[in-house]
């Protein structure tokens, strides 16, 4: 078996990314050696992969207590993580106890909210399965469940004890979930690693093999996530170059009812944000068609509908990464060279919608 990659995160509070395949074996080790019970979170359709993970618990002599939570982002609501609160109570977890989350992003996001807030903090290990939660959701310490006003609006940043990005557990995933996750490897690309582009281009099908191309995808993206956090947890500055493409894509999606892929949305985001980014003189309009062919290669949207752009425009200026009245996006003034744009005009805005408009 071929030894796993370990990508360090740095900061507050130092962790490591396994990417690789059967990997579970590592969890007792990730998690620490005074960790004597975890509570495993997990979406009811993963049952079969959570099983070796608890074997692994038991052979380390720690208890495991399962949580099956809704699939999706139905399971990030305060009376899902209320339940867990209860279920960690009944069960007397201390400071030394630790989470465990084997699913999607919406898994991590939840089950890293828990532990977050759990006696202020408690350790949490991601399992992710699926590519988006590998490359995103599950690296980088951000934690949040939803409202009714919008998605992530409630959270904490909470950085793992570790994660384990295992490729097998990818094999059965649809092809569409795939597609979905590769939206945040190509935003990967353009923001900081064109070799990642490179790899899609020649080949998108070899490139996004699980056994194939998508490892070195993986450990690319991972790096890349990895360097920003290092220097800034929290969002106070350099993270948000992470935003690339999700000012407009968090808007399709409360537009679509959380329905559509977040991969999905953040490609036509993607697209909006290098329109942007020309129409303010920073882009070439080449890297803009860059955008569509490495998208549509994939298997992704890059329009959306014409007529849902006044909803939209109202999601965005609610969205997290607004300041007051002031929208802000990133755009980029070339490949691996992303900035910021604050406050652009609302006619701009809409003539840029028009170019990624069906």
């Amino acid at each position: 078996m071929t030894a796993p990659t370990v990508v360090r995160v740095g900061g507050d509070a130092t962790y490591d990314v396994l990417v690789g395949t059967d990997l579970v074996a590592e969890i007792p080790r990730v998690l620490g050696a005074d960790v004597r019970q975890v509570l495993v979170v997990h979406p009811p359709a993963l049952a079969a992969q959570v099983r070796p993970v608890r074997q692994a618990l038991d052979a380390a002599g720690i208890t495991a207590t399962l949580a099956v939570v809704p699939d999706g982002e139905a399971a990030k609501t305060a009376e899902v993580a209320a339940r867990l609160w209860s279920v960690l109570g009944r069960a007397a977890f201390t400071r030394s106890d630790a989470v465990v989350s084997v699913g999607g992003g919406a898994t991590t996001d939840l089950a890293g909210f828990v532990a977050a807030t759990w006696l202020r903090g408690v350790r949490v290990v991601h399992v992710p399965t699926t590519l988006l939660a590998m490359v995103d959701a599950a690296v980088g310490g951000k934690t949040a469940i939803d409202t009714a006003e919008g998605k992530n609006l409630v959270g904490a940043f909470h950085p793992p004890a570790g994660v384990l990005c295992d490729l097998s557990l990818l094999r059965t995933l649809p092809a569409a979930e795939i597609a979905s996750g590769m939206a945040e490897v190509v935003k990967a690309g353009f923001i900081a690693d064109p070799a990642i582009l490179d790899l899609v281009e020649r080949d998108p099908a070899a490139a996004t093999a699980v056994d194939g191309g998508l490892r070195e995808l993986v450990e690319r993206s991972v790096r890349v996530k990895a360097r920003v956090v290092t220097d800034d947890l929290r969002e106070a500055g350099g993270r948000e170059v992470l935003n690339y493409g999700h000012t407009l894509g968090h808007a399709i999606e409360k537009a679509e009812g959380y329905t559509w892929r977040h991969g999905d949305a953040v490609s036509v985001g993607l697209v909006f944000a290098a329109e942007l980014s020309a129409a303010t003189g920073r882009l070439d309009s080449t890297v803009v068609e860059r955008h569509r062919s490495v998208l549509t290669s994939l298997g992704l949207p890059t329009a959306y509908d014409r007529a849902r752009w006044p909803q939209l425009l109202d999601a965005m200026r609610v969205d997290k990464k607004a300041r007051g009245a002031v929208l802000r996006f990133v755009v980029l003034d070339g490949i691996g060279r992303p900035a910021l744009l604050e406050g652009p005009d609302e006619a701009l805005l809409t003539a840029t919608y028009d170019k990624v408009s069906a």
